[in-house]
């Protein structure tokens, strides 16, 4: 295979726990099960990109030795989410005994938030029958999505989105591996754009490789259709001059122009919004619970088109308000 083809998240992936980054407090945790032997039921929850998959496979790797495959599965729960995915292939899993002289198996259930809850009270048996043989581990984005039977039975490990020196460091070893430079501003570009997702901002630093070895801001902004910054905080400065024309203008740029969907324009200018401590308290209320508003229509299906501009005129009549 071609190497120059490979997806960077893949080839980059941690292969010990001493690789996972900006998750130290819980990578000396699990190191420490590896140290004793033992592992309970594990709960790891957390938002996309930040580690929650590497560190359940470093773990038995480190677990288990080169032969960390025969005692180690991977499942997604958003695949087949019923009760019949636990029944049978789940089941089947933690019944068997471990191999090569193991004294437990691991079952990693990724996406578990999506499990059914009736689907959820079979594996909390499951969980409980075959303890002795296997140790399960779950991943969810919302912990609150899961049983309280099976969170009571797991030692919980909530993971935080990556800081900017952990991605920093990251994206300056793959770069040098590559043989990428990567200015300041683009460094910067990378980490608005992530969120302190990883996987995001390998992915965004790849899509950059394919255009030029030297990594610059204007095309981070162009292959993650993202709107710089400053742009936000134009549109923002326009809707507080109470300028409807101009905001729409602005904003069919962003999404007609640009390409950016509004459901990534919504969260672009909630952060703008929250770091913006010239606006008045009970105006960034207003605007805050129409983001919300508008946020949670086209999440179910309502026309992005008309709830983003029922959003300008919602936030200019608060401006205006406000003024009054």
């Amino acid at each position: 295979m071609d190497e120059n083809n490979t997806i960077w998240t893949e080839k980059y992936r941690p292969k010990t726990l001493d690789d996972v980054v900006g998750q130290k407090e819980i990578v000396a945790r699990l190191k420490s099960y590896v140290k004793t032997g033992s592992l309970p039921h594990l709960l790891f929850t957390g938002p996309a990109g930040i580690g929650k998959t590497t560190s359940a496979v470093a773990l038995a790797r480190e677990f288990f030795g080169e032969n960390w495959q025969v005692n180690f599965r991977e499942l997604n729960a958003s695949d087949e989410r019923g009760i019949d995915v636990v029944r049978n292939q789940i089941k089947q899993f933690a019944r068997t005994a471990p191999m090569g002289g193991a004294e437990f198996k691991i079952l990693f259930l990724d996406e578990a938030d999506a499990l059914t809850n009736d689907a959820q009270a079979a594996l909390r048996r499951t969980m409980e029958n075959y303890a002795y043989t296997c140790r399960f581990i779950l991943s969810c984005n919302y912990s609150s999505k899961i049983i309280d039977p099976i969170q009571s039975r797991c030692a919980l490990y909530r993971f935080r989105p990556l800081d900017r020196e952990a991605v920093t460091e990251e994206l300056n070893r793959i770069a040098k591996t590559e043989g990428l430079s990567i200015t300041e501003d683009a460094m910067s570009a990378i980490i608005y754009v992530a969120q302190g997702d990883m996987r995001k901002a390998i992915n965004a630093l790849q899509g950059g490789a394919i255009i030029s070895p030297e990594i610059k801001e204007e095309m981070i902004y162009e292959i993650t259709s993202t709107a710089r910054p400053d742009e936000i905080r134009e549109l923002l400065s326009i809707i507080m001059d109470g300028n409807f024309n101009a905001a729409e203008h602005k904003l069919n740029g962003l999404i007609t122009g640009r390409g950016i969907a509004p459901l990534e324009l919504l969260n672009q200018f909630y952060r703008t919004l929250i770091d913006n401590q010239e606006i008045d308290r009970k105006m960034k209320v207003e605007m805050i619970s129409h983001l919300g508003d508008a946020d949670f229509r086209i999440s179910e299906g309502a026309n992005p088109n008309i709830q983003m501009e029922a959003l300008l005129a919602k936030c200019i009549l608060s401006a205006e308000n406000s003024v009054k």
